[in-house]
């Protein structure tokens, strides 16, 4: 599961890793995080109709269209990705709505007795991670637009030892197959719904405090800080 990020580059910055204009939406107001839940605002790139990519604003916890009362959906915020082209809730979006997940840091928690330590995943080499994602747009009955997104999981692969799933990390080789309209074929997508190779994430203890949604800040990263 990945249900805790961290997101505190600058929209602007972000933009530029992956070749994405920035939604005007963005331009003011941005909060960075280093404890981003579900429903909270996180960052995706889609491809607009002329083929460019655009960063913007999406609630994480996707909402499928038609659906009335966001509040009424519920676990949406990771999707399979051996199941989500096929599964209901998902498969309009894994046909038309697929999306690239910009993060800093992602958390997973080890159970140790009672006490369960939060660890912070990062690229090793330093670089953007950045997450296979899904997107819905929808419009409510005042008009007003709610785009959602749910992030991709994947069984864990060698950089994931402390739980059996992980985020799909997504190489910038593979960005623009993920992303391309015209690629509607399931076989064609799914081989990228896996765990990256070894090295390619490097992980260190977190702050516990992160177990807390009120709680935020650089130091989330900081085990040695409460």
């Amino acid at each position: 599961m990945c249900g805790r990020i961290a997101l505190y580059d600058e929209p602007r910055n972000i933009a530029e890793w992956v070749d994405a204009g920035l939604d005007p939406d963005l331009a003011d107001g941005w909060t960075p995080s280093w404890n981003v839940a579900p429903t909270d605002p996180i960052l995706g790139v889609s491809l607009d109709r002329a083929g460019a990519r655009t960063l913007s604003s999406y609630r994480w916890g996707l909402v499928p269209w038609g659906v009335k009362d966001p509040g009424s959906i519920k676990n949406t915020f990771n999707a399979r990705g051996e199941t989500a082209a096929s599964k209901p809730i998902f498969r309009s979006a894994f046909g038309r709505g697929r999306i690239l997940v910009p993060v800093g840091v992602f958390y997973e928690w080890q159970r140790n007795g009672k006490e369960k330590q939060p660890f912070a995943f990062t690229r090793a080499d330093g670089g953007p991670l950045v997450l296979a994602g899904l997107r819905e747009r929808r419009r409510g009955d005042d008009g007003a637009e709610l785009r959602s997104a749910t992030i991709l999981t994947t069984p864990a692969g060698p950089d994931m030892p402390i739980h059996d799933r992980q985020p799909v990390v997504l190489e910038p080789d593979a960005w623009e197959h993920w992303l391309d309209p015209a690629v509607t074929d399931r076989d064609e997508l799914e081989p990228l719904l896996r765990s990256c190779v070894g090295g390619t994430l490097v992980h260190r203890p977190a702050n516990r405090a992160v177990g807390n949604v009120r709680n935020n800040g650089p130091e989330m990263l900081d085990p040695e800080i409460v």
